[in-house]
């Protein structure tokens, strides 16, 4: 079993996400969520689990995306709960996620509003 860095921080997720995605690594970015987090996509629809997660991950990594380090919007944390986002490139829309403090203190997502990543094989020419 692979030991990942964990997230000490709301904010650890998101470098962490764009190191292991750039990584092809789809198990590590699995690993950054809670075992039944929602993840927002494809569009229209939902991802439930870690399992389906890291499913997903491995066809949306297989076409090699490059993702690039973003500066977060402020943090907004009450107890066990913090909400994180990133403005999209585009200035349009918004992506967010709601990530639980663990028992260990480090911070897994629980839900994701990613901005729209074409589906492989729809990638713009």
């Amino acid at each position: 079993m692979t030991r990942y860095e964990k997230a000490m921080r709301p904010e650890d997720i998101t470098r962490l996400f764009v190191e292991r995605s750039n990584a092809g690594d789809a198990a590590g970015v699995a690993a950054l969520y809670e075992p039944d987090a929602v993840l927002a996509y494809p569009p229209g629809s939902q991802t439930v689990g870690r399992d389906a997660i890291r499913a997903l991950w491995q066809k949306v990594l297989e076409a090699r995306p490059r993702f690039e380090p973003e500066e977060p919007l402020p943090t907004l944390i009450s107890g066990g709960l913090a909400l994180t986002s990133t403005p999209p490139r585009d200035g349009a829309g918004a992506r967010a996620q709601v990530a639980r403090r663990q028992p260990d203190g480090s911070w897994l997502r629980v839900l994701d509003q990613p901005e729209f990543v074409p589906p492989p094989g729809d990638a713009p020419a």
